[in-house]
């Protein structure tokens, strides 16, 4: 089987990467549009939107994006040579396949249509947005700021988003902006083809940001081929709910796949879901803070509260009130070097992202403010 460690993350990327040279941007995208879709540059960052019915969706990403598959299929093979993992390939497409049957009935769609459009193998995507069940990163970490501590009296919501990027991955992360027809929009910092979510906000400003965990105390299975794929459900989250407790709720409700950190705010503050296939606790801010790595911590989930990055986020309780600045340097302190490829705040109330991506530590980079609120509201005419 793929190494766990750096199983989940590498499919989606598959779909991105141009084979073209390198231009003045620092990413490898090609503008254009297609339909009610388009991907062009915004304050400097690459912003894919797309909007409509699932068959919409999946078509103008597939379109967009059908020129860059062939450059990234060279990274992949790259990286499973590096870590001896050739031979794991027909066990996570059967794997994968399995799961699609438990995908909603939308995001299938969305999924073929895609494929049909970009030219892209079925499987590779199917792949792409499974493998994160599977497998575990070892990295990522997330501090929230509530209202009452915050400089702002807004809540602040700031994560790194860790991954090898083997000297190339860095250049693929990009913002897409969904609207899809009759429910919630989103912004995703992501790679287009990936359909879930690992760290967005949604237009009633409800975010979220993924972190892997390793170990549970209540004898859950690493991994439950029996629930729905985790990153799906968090899109649906961002889909259907507008607050913190709706989202609860709806998490509930699933089966899920495997061992997972979900932090989670709206505008009034948020909590970490600490999630297994057998339990849903819910672990609130302490001091007006609530943080996060890649550990449960919670009575019954929590095998070992010991991590280096954990307790550097928890000096942030000697400030007696933070910032966006204090946000970046704490993110910056429990950077993971050239692993860190996004780093991000978003402030739910103003529907204000800050982003840094690129070359890591992306969190030493500088970070490009984007109104969400402009991005995720279509304008009169549709655009």
């Amino acid at each position: 089987m793929f190494p766990s460690r750096y199983a989940y993350a590498v499919l989606p990327v598959l779909l991105l990467v141009s084979s073209a040279a390198r231009g003045e941007e620092a990413f490898r995208y090609a503008l254009g549009k297609h339909g009610k879709g388009e991907l062009k540059y915004v304050n400097g960052l690459p912003v894919l939107t797309v909007q409509g019915t699932p068959e919409e969706i999946g078509e103008q990403t597939g379109v967009l994006m059908r020129h860059a598959a062939p450059g990234l299929v060279g990274y992949f093979k790259k990286l499973l040579k590096t870590y001896r993992a050739e031979a794991a390939w027909p066990v996570l497409v059967k794997t994968g396949n399995l799961l699609l049957q438990r995908i909603p009935a939308d995001y299938r769609k969305e999924l073929e249509a895609g494929a049909k459009a970009s030219g892209t193998d079925r499987d590779l995507l199917i792949v792409s947005n499974t493998l994160w069940d599977i497998g575990k990163l070892r990295g990522c970490s997330a501090m929230l700021v509530d209202a009452g501590r915050s400089k702002t009296a807004q809540p602040f919501f700031g994560r790194n988003f860790d991954f090898p990027a083997l000297g190339v991955l860095h250049d693929y992360s990009l913002v897409v902006v969904c609207r899809p027809q009759g429910k919630h929009a989103f912004a995703s910092v992501s790679f287009p083809g990936l359909l879930g979510c690992t760290s967005a906000m949604n237009d009633s400003g409800l975010a979220l940001a993924t972190l892997d965990a390793e170990s549970t105390k209540d004898g859950s299975p690493k991994f439950d081929l029996s629930g729905v794929p985790l990153i799906l459900s968090f899109r649906r989250v961002l889909e259907e709910c507008t607050s913190v407790d709706e989202a609860v709720k709806l998490l509930s409700s699933v089966k899920r796949t495997t061992l997972m950190n979900l932090m989670i705010c709206d505008k009034h503050g948020g909590v970490v879901i600490e999630m297994t296939p057998k339990n849903l606790v819910v672990r609130g801010p302490e001091e007006g803070l609530c943080l996060c790595t890649n550990h449960f911590r919670t009575p019954g989930l929590a095998t070992s509260l010991e991590c280096k990055r954990y307790a550097a986020l928890e000096k942030s309780r000697d400030l007696a009130r933070i910032g966006l600045p204090q946000v970046a340097e704490k993110l910056h302190a429990v950077n993971k070097g050239n692993e860190t490829i996004q780093t991000m705040i978003f402030e739910p109330t103003s529907l204000r992202l800050h982003l840094a991506i690129g070359k890591g530590p992306s969190s030493a980079l500088p970070m490009k403010q984007l109104d969400l609120a402009a991005l995720l509201v279509p304008a009169p005419d549709g655009k």
